[in-house]
């Protein structure tokens, strides 16, 4: 399965309003509970509760913030970014510029795993990093991904 297959626009953020790691994770789980039956505030909860464990913000300015829901029928990604970069407590101690959100419902077993191999595989290529923080809209970083994805 593709990231762009998982992806809608209406879950890209261009340009995150956030300045901490809280405002990141409320944004995103606001955008993401419109295309959901989740609320945002369960969203947000979930996702904090699994930061908790330890900071999903795997270096090299990425995080991958995640979790399960039982409101949630199918993988749901979502995508935000910050041109400054925003302290998120990564593994690197460094400002994270890509976030990539995902929620799957609560009996999923390999598939959250699946998505997570590929977001990682994605995010290791620096062109791609670099092209999807040079994107300017949606729209741009929507056919980043599908570029990319294509190439998979």
């Amino acid at each position: 399965m593709k990231i762009s297959q998982l992806l809608s626009k209406s879950s890209i953020i261009a340009n995150l309003n956030a300045r901490d790691k809280k405002g990141v994770i409320d944004e995103l789980a606001l955008t993401i509970s419109k295309t959901t039956k989740a609320s945002a505030k369960e969203i947000a909860i979930v996702l904090m509760e699994r930061e908790q464990l330890g900071s999903t913000g795997i270096g090299g300015g990425i995080a991958i913030p995640h979790g399960k829901l039982g409101s949630v029928q199918s993988i749901i990604i979502g995508l935000g970014l910050s041109r400054e970069g925003i302290e998120y407590e990564s593994l690197d101690n460094k400002p994270v510029h890509i976030f990539f959100l995902l929620l799957t419902p609560e009996n999923s077993t390999g598939g959250h795993l699946r998505v997570l191999a590929q977001i990682s595989k994605l995010l290791k290529m620096d062109q791609f990093k670099k092209e999807l923080i040079a994107a300017e809209s949606v729209d741009d970083i929507y056919n980043t991904i599908i570029d990319q994805d294509e190439d998979f």
